[in-house]
């Protein structure tokens, strides 16, 4: 086991200038290119994936033969109750870094955008959504979450050292998802091929069709960026390169 300082939920602090932390873990180490279009070798998943369940098909009616003077009734088809609304707030925990029931706010936008690193400026985690962001937890896609390492709440400043295998557990509203992570890549700000690709439903793969739920979890690699004497930064200050966990749902349950 690797050991772990226990982390608590960080007290939401207010507002504060917008730096962005950095992240990360050396990425030749990870057998990552600093490009960020290159993916790292995916590692197998321990635990299979559950499959999608079809849905049954409404049988069809059977007419009866009305009496002659009685008009023909149509029947109108079942409705399908709709999905519960997504909170404004989900839960992460990570239990392999110490990490527990951390809030991740949504919002609508691109990863580390202006509103996005004022979510995290002031506490919480930030979860992009929308054709430039991504999905809800537990929907078919790619759930997109954000957070610091080095300054304000840190949350992931641990994130770099999760492997392949380590869970990640999502509390949204009355049920906990879990996932498993699978492989690690690394994101360019300044390539908008490299971007596209972080939020693509299919993390770095965007030619493919998401057919799965999906995570990506991500930070910054200030402190990588800064050993090689890369000091871009936009003008969120967010450094050139990201560190993104990604894994797949492997379990979905009600929490009681």
């Amino acid at each position: 086991m690797r050991p772990r300082p226990s982390r608590t939920t960080a007290t939401l602090v207010g507002g504060a200038a917008l730096l962005l932390a950095a992240c990360g873990s050396d990425p030749a180490a990870l057998g990552e290119d600093l490009g960020g279009d290159r993916l790292g070798p995916a590692s197998p998943s321990k635990s299979s994936e559950p499959s999608d369940l079809s849905e049954p098909s409404e049988p069809a009616d059977t007419p009866a033969t009305p009496p002659a003077a009685r008009p023909t009734t149509t029947r109108s088809p079942d409705r399908a109750a709709a999905p519960a609304p997504e909170p404004a707030r989900s839960f992460l925990t990570v239990p392999a870094l110490g990490l527990r029931d951390f809030p991740v706010v949504r919002y609508v936008g691109s990863p580390d955008d202006a509103p996005g690193t004022a979510i995290q400026n002031a506490g919480p985690m930030a979860s992009p959504r929308g054709p430039a962001g991504g999905v809800g937890p537990g929907v078919v896609g790619n759930f997109l979450v954000t957070g610091h390492r080095t300054s304000h709440t840190m949350p992931f400043a641990d994130l770099p050292s999760a492997r392949a295998g380590d869970r990640v557990l999502v509390r949204s509203g009355e049920v906990e998802l879990v996932y498993e992570i699978t492989r690690t890549r690394w994101t360019s700000f300044r390539s908008p091929r490299s971007l596209a690709a972080q939020s693509a439903p299919v993390p770095g793969r965007p030619e493919q069709e998401a057919t799965r739920p999906m995570i990506t979890l991500s930070t910054c690699a200030t402190p990588e960026d800064h050993a090689r004497g890369n000091y871009w930064s936009d003008r969120f200050g967010n450094p050139e390169h990201r560190i993104d966990k990604i894994g797949v749902l492997v379990e979905r349950r009600q929490v009681r």
